[in-house]
C-alpha cells in the first residue's frame, strides 16, 4: 500500500423515513430512499478509506447507505449514542483499516474549561460529542483520529426574544461564537494530549463551521512559531501544530478555489481535514504526505443567484477527500 485517501462528510440530517425530527421535520419513504441513493453514490465517487460522518441521527440508516454504495462491506464502523430524549445528530466514522479503539467525548477536560475574571464560563460540554479513535494504517503505523462538528453559527436566542431583532441577531451569533470558542479551546486541549512528546500521526475530520483562517480554527490548529524563534523552540512548536489539507493544496498548485459551503452568497470552507507534522512534506522524518485534495461540491447552489434550491435528500455541505502518500 503506497496511499490511502481521508474524508469527511456532513450528511444534512441523516434520519430514517417517517421519523420526526427537529420538531417538525420527517422523510417520506420516497425522499428517504433519494438521500440514501444520492448519499451512496457520493461515497462512490469519494472511495475513501477512512472516513469521518456529522449529523447522524440513526446508525441503521447510516449502514443502510453504506450497503447501497458496496465500498464498504468490510469496514468497521462507529457511530455515537442515539439521544435517548428524541433523535438528535451524532458523529461517526467509517474504516477500511482495523479501529483498535474508540471513545465519545463529551465532557471538556478540566484545564480546557474558559474561565474569565476567576469566573468559568458555563460551557462544559461539546454541542455533538468528539470521536477519538485508533486506527492502524498497517503494521507499525497508528493514527489517532478524530471526528469533530463544532457549533455552528446559528444564533443563539432566548425563548421569548423577537428572532428578528437586529441587536438580539447580534448577541445570538456572539453567544453561538463563545460556544464555538470553547468547544475548540476543548478539542485543542484533547489533540495535544495526542500529538505532545509523540511521533503517532494525528488526523482531524469535521465540519468546525468557521473558515480555516478564524480564530475559533487557530485555536483547533495552534499558532505557527515566529519566524525569529530558534530552531530548538520551532521545533517544540511544530511538534504540536495541525496543518490543514487545504492550505497544503494551495501551496502545490496555482489557485485556490475550495470550498464546502454556500450561504448567503458566500463561499466558505468549512469542512476541514487538518494532519499532524507526521504527514506535512516539509517535515524529514513523516511517515507520508499529504498529496492531493479534492472537494465535491458541485451540487451546492448559490441561492442568491437562482431560483433554485438543494433538495432535502442531498446534502448542504461538499465533501472534502485527501490523499496521503506513504514513504
Amino acid at each position: 500500500m503506497q496511499r490511502f485517501k481521508i474524508g469527511t462528510f456532513n450528511l444534512y440530517n441523516l434520519v430514517l423515513p417517517n421519523v420526526t425530527y427537529y420538531r417538525r421535520r420527517e422523510y417520506s419513504q420516497q425522499q428517504y430512499q433519494q438521500k440514501k441513493t444520492w448519499l451512496a453514490q457520493q461515497l462512490q465517487r469519494m472511495n475513501t478509506d477512512i472516513i469521518g460522518f456529522q449529523e447522524v441521527f440513526h446508525a441503521k440508516a447510516l449502514q443502510a447507505v453504506l450497503k447501497e454504495s458496496k465500498q464498504y462491506e468490510k469496514a468497521s464502523m462507529v457511530v455515537g449514542k442515539e439521544q435517548g430524549h428524541g433523535p438528535g445528530p451524532v458523529l461517526g466514522l467509517v474504516s477500511r483499516f482495523p479501529i483498535q479503539a474508540s471513545h465519545f467525548i463529551s465532557r471538556f477536560p478540566r484545564p480546557a474549561q474558559l474561565d474569565f475574571d476567576d469566573t468559568y464560563l458555563p460551557i462544559r460540554e461539546f454541542s455533538r460529542p468528539v470521536l477519538r479513535a485508533k486506527v492502524e494504517i498497517k503494521a507499525g503505523l497508528v493514527v489517532t483520529v478524530f471526528v469533530v462538528h463544532l457549533k455552528s453559527k446559528r444564533p443563539i436566542i432566548p425563548d421569548g426574544e423577537d428572532p428578528h431583532d437586529p441587536l438580539e441577531q447580534a448577541k445570538g451569533e456572539a453567544r453561538s461564537l463563545i460556544v464555538r470558542a470553547a468547544e475548540a479551546t476543548a478539542l485543542r486541549h484533547l489533540i495535544l494530549e495526542a500529538v505532545q512528546d509523540t511521533s503517532r500521526p494525528v488526523i482531524v475530520l469535521g465540519d468546525v463551521n468557521d473558515s480555516g483562517l478564524a480564530v475559533t480554527s487557530q485555536i483547533v490548529n495552534g499558532l505557527p512559531p515566529w519566524k525569529t524563534l530558534p530552531i530548538e523552540k520551532k521545533r517544540i512548536k511544530w511538534d504540536v501544530l495541525l496543518y490543514n489539507v487545504k492550505d497544503i493544496q494551495a501551496r502545490q498548485s496555482y489557485q485556490d478555489m475550495a470550498y464546502s459551503y454556500i450561504h448567503n452568497g458566500y463561499y466558505e470552507m468549512l469542512d476541514h481535514i487538518l494532519v499532524s507534522q507526521e504527514f506535512v512534506r516539509q517535515n524529514r522524518k513523516r511517515v507520508g504526505e499529504v498529496e492531493y485534495m479534492t472537494v465535491f461540491n458541485d451540487h451546492l447552489i448559490d441561492e442568491t443567484l437562482s431560483d433554485e434550491s438543494i433538495p432535502v435528500w442531498q446534502a448542504d455541505h461538499g465533501q472534502v477527500v485527501a490523499t496521503i502518500r506513504l514513504r
